[in-house]
């Protein structure tokens, strides 16, 4: 399969493909003639990284991941502990992400939004106003 035939197959992008070969995720065989041969294998392996990308893990997180997944000795406890620290990471954020939302909405809401030149979001972001939060 050639890459625009794998990029097709597994819905990632042929330059993210060609990153995920640059950095030994993903390692096809090479044709006579240069071009990357990708097997059937190659495409399940980008598909499952486009996956974990989607759900956020990083580079390093998706090798120990595709590590895990060729490793048919591995324990489920390893995978697991992989994907709960990435989970702790997500609701950290998110609890970061509504206290930005919070104290967005309250400078906001003290702005009147009119044409007068004060605006309490302006100070706020200045610090001539105490930022809520």
């Amino acid at each position: 399969m050639n890459i625009s035939d794998v990029s097709r197959v597994s819905g990632l992008p042929a330059k993210t493909i060609r990153y995920y070969e640059d950095i030994g995720l993903v390692c096809p065989a090479r044709g006579d003639n240069g071009y990357r041969d990708f097997s059937a294998q190659d495409a399940h392996k980008l598909s499952f990284l486009g996956r974990a990308r989607s759900l956020g893990f990083s580079i390093e997180e998706c090798r120990t991941l595709l590590s895990l997944y060729e490793d048919r000795d591995r324990a489920s406890a390893d995978v697991k502990a992989v994907a709960a620290e990435h989970l702790e990471r997500i609701a950290d954020k998110i609890e970061e992400l509504q206290a930005l939302k919070s104290t967005l909405e309250t400078l906001v809401t003290r702005c009147h939004g009119d044409n007068r030149p004060d605006c309490p979001i302006l100070e706020g972001l200045a610090g001539r106003e105490g930022m809520p939060g």
